[in-house]
């Protein structure tokens, strides 16, 4: 049975008759937009293994299937094609409770676990303190209240309310309010793997207000 490589224990055991796994394999990672070998080599695979697995010559193994579910951003429950729950569409306004990060206050404004998690966001006013972030992704904001000044790598841009901007993560880049009051936003960002607080809401532990 295949192992991840470099794990010296031997792989736990998977039932005998495995639902269909190799079409979910291959629609997550084009939907994940991802070349074979791209996903392979982030699996430690070689691209011939993975191609088998989506082709369902070879089964995978359960720490493959765990690898390779944290590289398409989902579980292992939907790699085996198991219906999740049905979320609520509709998000109310009353059941959002604000969370605090280093002077950000958030509030849910979408379903959890979704590929696209989107937040209404609170924004302090900018300083030269604030962290630059980077990391993998897209980011969308749109300005409901105040101004707020964007730094995409040596470039600084100013919002009015009802600008947006949309950009990838990857680029170096930093959010402040430009009004000493704040500003309120949108905030729609495609990092379902990461805790909202390590996004671009500061180091700190969130805490509820």
């Amino acid at each position: 049975m295949d192992h991840v490589p470099g794990d010296n224990t031997p792989a736990p055991a998977l039932p005998d008759v495995l639902p269909d796994v190799a079409p979910q394999l291959r629609g997550l990672r084009r939907r994940r937009g991802l070349t074979l070998e791209t996903a392979a080599q982030r699996a430690g695979l070689s691209p011939a293994h993975l191609s088998r697995l989506e082709t369902g010559n070879r089964q995978p193994s359960l720490p493959m299937l765990l690898a390779l579910s944290r590289i398409y951003g989902t579980t292992v429950s939907e790699l085996l094609g198991e219906t999740p729950p049905e979320r609520d569409p509709v998000v109310r306004a009353g059941r959002s409770e604000p969370v605090e990060a280093d002077g950000w206050i958030y509030r849910q404004a979408g379903s959890a676990g979704r590929a696209l998690q989107c937040l209404r966001v609170h924004v302090p006013y900018a300083t030269r303190a604030d962290i630059v972030r980077v990391h993998p992704g897209e980011e969308w904001i749109h300005v409901l209240e105040g101004r707020v000044r964007l730094a995409l790598g040596e470039a600084v841009h100013t919002l009015d309310p009802g600008d947006s901007a949309h950009f990838d993560s990857l680029t170096p880049h930093r959010i402040g309010a430009a009004t000493s009051s704040g500003a309120e936003l949108l905030f729609v960002h495609t990092l379902m793997q990461s805790p909202v607080a390590e996004l671009c809401l500061g180091d700190g532990t969130p805490h509820r207000r």
